[in-house]
């Protein structure tokens, strides 16, 4: 393998940052540049740059484990022994519960093949509704907005190349500078060509820092604060109204909601002040071209889909829409967090992005997998749902988890890992002995992204593929092979490949005339290319960059205004509990820190949790610099050390949640669910924050002395052995 190059993509954001592994003499990889790639040019973040340690078997799993008994250690097995005890747990809780009582949960960092194989597992092998997937985490609210409102999800409707070629743009809870470093450029870009940035979070980021105004609001405000901004529009003049004639519906209804939201009351609710609120009205309102882009600080909220389809409204009212340089668009976060949420990882998805409801969609489906429509099953619970619901009556009592660690990763997450102790059989496949593989029956380690091939689709629905770059270790498989196995021990003994250019092949039959139809890619043709944007639904098609120009996606070809109106976050402080909290993620780590707390020098960039805190705040506290607060909720109590930063609201605190122990901020969060996208509302809660006098553990859990996989007791977290969420 000795200067062998292999160009393919990273494995950490949405952004799939091209690069290239040069395979070296020892067997190990180096990760360089790959220029050619349009999307990063080749930039890489520190997390990009250095991928490949997690690709040393010192990082990882290298054999599968097993658990003889319940609160006993998990032991080294062969893959058969493994494989065995697997199919005849799952076999068995089928048989004495039925199918419903098992549960499948994937990831957004699957590849289309895998995700699309899991759902197609779900469904015909066990026979379950119950699978989704920690993609309802991250873009569900923006999802549910965008099909609202054009009859189609992409997350980007136009390429990242179009981003610096707008009049004015506005992102909303979104901070590319520390979750997607390489896109920054696209916004330095728009600022040297004349345009204005406008960034809504109540930190001052460092995305923050680049834009000409910021607008700092309470934590749930965004919502308001949209429909602020609507009525001055309607109220300054700045209505495209033969736009909103020609190519939308629902006008009336939405600029009433909106009059009901005047300046000085939107002030009131968001804490940000009327002069800011017209500034910001008249930048986007006279700018001629216009985008808004969302992520996580606007959508994870329980009223995320009223939120995204708030600032839709406001692109449609100025005819910033459907137009060049001109939309709204969703940040997505995960690797393949788009084309996860496309082909049947969801609980209410068939592949294509078609409906499981639709009798048309599942006889298409059932007729690409050879089997009977009626044996496929319905919806099934959404992710939270589905975890709140493992081992009590009626909920899944076996569960199959891939690529996820919703120990750390899910809100109210004491509560979760309860609810996975209570399980009769966890299975887990993973890179790495993750919190949530500590806790499994079985665990199968699996292959990681420079060892098998197969496609992801980034933030701009472009298509593209990564390339094997080198064996895995002896020990380990890759996830569609696991799947395979384990469909024939259970009885289903085709249908199953394991060559990820012959599941995509179906994949691409399976997705023929749905929403997102990927029918013209191959394998073949993403060798030779950059990527091909979906729709495309021959061979001979190019693929479709661009959405909207023409018509939207809805039956009559109308954008859909949202009509909505503000209402409070789930849980508003009150005297017990002070303070908002709103979570995040830092530069340096990704996820639950699966890959990255295993990489040195992101490790040292940054080595465990904090909490941030305004200095006002900080000065009623008597708290000084790296002191232990304790930050209790409702749900439970986090210590981390105190950071002190004036570039946050004084009425809020920040935690970030790769870490898992004491410092874990997922402990605090609140699983109220919007009811349209069952989002939960990671992103504000009521807290009290107090100093403490033991200094915090960061990277240590109750029980970490315990041998490897041995359970702590009930209750306590996990050990953590530097694993977390792919």
């Amino acid at each position: 393998m000795t200067n062998t190059v292999t160009d393919t993509h990273c494995p950490y954001c949405a952004l799939q940052c091209g690069m290239r592994l040069r395979a070296t003499d020892t067997g190990t990889v180096e990760v360089a540049e790959r220029p050619a790639f349009p999307v990063n040019r080749g930039a890489l973040c520190g997390k990009g740059r250095t991928a490949a340690a997690v690709l040393s078997p010192a990082a990882r799993l290298t054999e599968p484990l097993v658990r003889d008994a319940p609160g006993g250690r998990l032991r080294p097995a062969g893959w058969p022994e493994a494989l065995d005890r697997a199919a005849r747990g799952l076999a068995a809780v089928r048989e004495r519960y039925g199918a419903d009582a098992v549960g499948v949960f994937g990831g957004g960092g699957l590849t289309n093949e895998k995700a699309y194989q899991l759902g197609k597992f779900a469904r015909v092998v066990l026979g379950t509704p119950h699978i989704d997937y920690n993609g309802r985490f991250c873009m569900s609210s923006a999802a549910t907005a965008h099909r609202r409102a054009f009859g189609l999800d992409r997350g980007l409707p136009f390429p990242l190349e179009d981003v610096p070629g707008t009049g004015c743009l506005i992102l909303v809870g979104a901070n590319p500078a520390e979750t997607m470093p390489p896109a920054l450029r696209y916004v330095r870009e728009l600022r040297e060509r004349g345009g204005t940035l406008i960034v809504v979070d109540p930190r001052r980021t460092r995305t923050a820092e680049q834009a000409d105004l910021h607008l700092q609001p309470r934590p749930g405000g965004d919502l308001a604060l949209a429909l602020g901004l609507l009525h001055l529009i309607v109220a300054d003049g700045h209505v495209d109204e033969e736009f909103v004639a020609t190519r939308t519906t629902g006008w009336e209804r939405a600029r009433a909601t909106a009059m009901a939201h005047w300046p000085e009351r939107v002030e009131g609710l968001t804490g940000v002040p009327v002069p800011q609120l017209r500034e910001a009205a008249r930048l986007f309102g006279t700018a001629r071209t216009g985008m808004v882009l969302t992520a996580r600080g606007a959508e994870q909220h329980s009223k995320g889909t009223d939120t995204v389809g708030a600032w839709i409204d406001l692109c449609l009212a100025t005819g910033k829409a459907g137009r060049p340089y001109s939309g709204y668009g969703c940040l997505t976060g995960q690797g393949n967090g788009q084309g996860g949420r496309e082909h049947g990882q969801k609980a209410d998805q068939l592949p294509g992005y078609r409906s499981i409801t639709d009798p048309a969609a599942r006889a298409h489906v059932a007729g690409v997998w050879g089997v009977d429509p009626d044996s496929l099953p319905g919806p099934g619970r959404s992710a939270y749902e589905l975890l709140d619901g493992l081992g009590r009556d009626g909920g899944a009592r076996a569960l199959l988890l891939m690529g996820s660690n919703p120990v750390v990763s899910a809100p109210r997450a004491a509560h979760v890992t309860e609810r996975l102790r209570a399980l009769d059989l966890l299975v887990v496949c993973d890179l790495v002995l993750s919190e949530t593989a500590r806790l499994a029956d079985v665990v199968l380690p699996t292959a990681q992204w420079a060892e098998e091939t197969g496609t992801t689709t980034n933030l701009e629905g472009r298509v593209i593929l990564r390339h094997r770059a080198l064996a895995p270790p002896d020990g380990v498989r890759t996830d569609l092979w696991v799947l395979r196995e384990l469909a024939a021990r259970l009885g289903v003994t085709h249908g199953f490949p394991d060559d990820p250019e012959e599941v995509f092949a179906e994949l691409a039959r399976a997705s023929a005339g749905g929403p997102a139809d990927y029918a013209g890619i191959d394998h073949r043709r993403l060798r030779s290319g950059t990527g091909v944007f979906w729709p495309c639904p021959a061979p001979d098609h190019p693929g479709t960059p661009r959405l909207f120009l023409d018509r939207f996606a809805t039956p009559d070809g109308r954008a859909r205004f949202a009509a909505v109106t503000h209402r409070p976050a789930a849980e508003e402080p009150d005297a017990g509990h002070p303070l908002h909290l709103t979570t995040g993620r830092v530069l340096a780590q990704y996820q639950s820190g699966a890959q990255t707390r295993r990489v040195p020098e992101l490790n040292a960039a940054a080595p465990g949790p904090f909490v941030e805190l305004h200095p006002r705040l900080a000065r009623r506290l008597a708290v000084a610099e790296g002191d232990p607060l304790a930050v209790t909720s409702r749900r439970g109590r986090a210590v981390a050390p105190a950071r002190i930063t004036d570039t946050i609201r004084p009425d809020t605190v920040f935690m970030p949640f790769h870490w898992p122990g004491e410092g874990r901020a997922n402990t605090l969060t609140n699983p109220a669910l919007d009811p349209a996208s069952r989002m939960p509302e990671f992103k504000v809660c009521a807290v009290r924050v107090e100093r403490v006098g033991e200094a915090p553990r960061f990277g240590d859990e109750a029980g970490a002395g315990a041998p490897l996989g041995e359970s702590p007791p009930t209750g306590t977290p996990a050990p953590v052995d530097q694993a977390g969420h792919r």
